[in-house]
């Protein structure tokens, strides 16, 4: 399919006086045009779902969640990455991104990195993908070569392969074992990817990180009890977690994230099952890193 013919690339109609409208009639025209993302993205909640199972699979195998991108949809990629190991504690490796063009094309454009079908597969090799991992491919297009050699190659190795594609019967979704493809039509701005598209893609990424960390027992009902206290106000995050789950007082939360050497979840079990910071942990490591299986919930 050519690129013209893609609904991304597509004009508005509703957008096509948009020099001409004041501020907030452009502004309303665009959070009308958001407000559909959402349900665009509904529509491939089964297909998001598979995912989700897949990737919890790798993650509990000791494989990783691996995005690959160009452009926005890489770096939306690397940021759901990049925020994966504060959030959840994971390792650094676990939650990753190849971005065409290297990570510095996070914040510069590398002309022509996209087209580089040769490096996605050599990328793909370098970090030694294989069965027990799952590669993401993030292109609003679904044509992005980069993205399509990526995936191509990463399932030659054995890899799970999704495609998340704004454009339905993508190239990318052809090669992936699981399609997503949001269908967010033509953007306000024509061909601007980086509006709805770019929105659809984060609200995705953002389940497929989220459920997968959630079904591997990363959260104690809607808290992210892996979470890292680094600063001030995670700090404060995590007493409030521990009190909140445990129905604690703050006076006892503090007390048991600093027997828990600052380890929120550690601290949650001690609370909950009567045990040492130790025992914690050791009920933790049989019950897979579960909260609920770890006190017999």
């Amino acid at each position: 399919m050519n690129l013209g013919d893609l609904t991304t690339e597509a004009r508005n109609p509703r957008s096509a006086g948009l020099d001409a409208m004041d501020t907030q009639q452009m502004l309303e025209l665009m959070n009308d045009e958001d407000q559909t993302v959402a349900v665009a993205v509904r529509r491939v909640l089964p297909e998001i779902a598979k995912a989700v199972e897949v990737i919890a699979s790798s993650l509990r195998a000791g494989g990783r969640l691996i995005y690959v991108g160009a452009g926005t949809s890489g770096r939306l990629g690397l940021l759901d990455a990049v925020e994966c190991p504060p959030t959840f504690d994971t390792d650094e490796n676990q939650v990753t991104a190849l971005l065409a063009g290297g990570r510095w094309a996070f914040v510069e454009a590398v002309e022509g990195a996209e087209d580089d079908t040769e490096t996605a597969a050599a990328d793909i090799d370098g970090m030694q993908v294989g069965p027990n991992d799952t590669v993401v491919g993030i292109a609003a297009s679904g044509r992005t070569p980069y993205v399509v050699a990526g995936l191509r190659r990463a399932d030659e190795r054995g890899a799970q392969t999704v495609a998340l594609a704004c454009n339905v019967g993508s190239v990318i979704g052809r090669e992936a074992n699981i399609a997503i493809e949001v269908a967010t039509g033509p953007e306000v701005l024509t061909g601007s990817t980086r509006l709805k598209a770019g929105t659809a893609q984060k609200m995705v990424c953002n389940m497929l990180s989220t459920g997968a960390m959630v079904r591997i027992g990363k959260t104690f009902g809607n808290f992210m009890v892996d979470m890292r206290p680094t600063n001030d106000k995670l700090v404060d995050r995590a007493g409030r977690i521990v009190a909140a789950a445990t129905d604690s007082d703050e006076q006892t939360a503090a007390r048991a994230l600093t027997a828990a050497d600052g380890r929120t979840k550690v601290a949650v079990v001690m609370l909950l099952a009567g045990v040492d910071a130790t025992a914690a942990a050791k009920l933790l490591d049989e019950g897979s890193g579960s909260v609920a299986t770890a006190i017999g919930r």
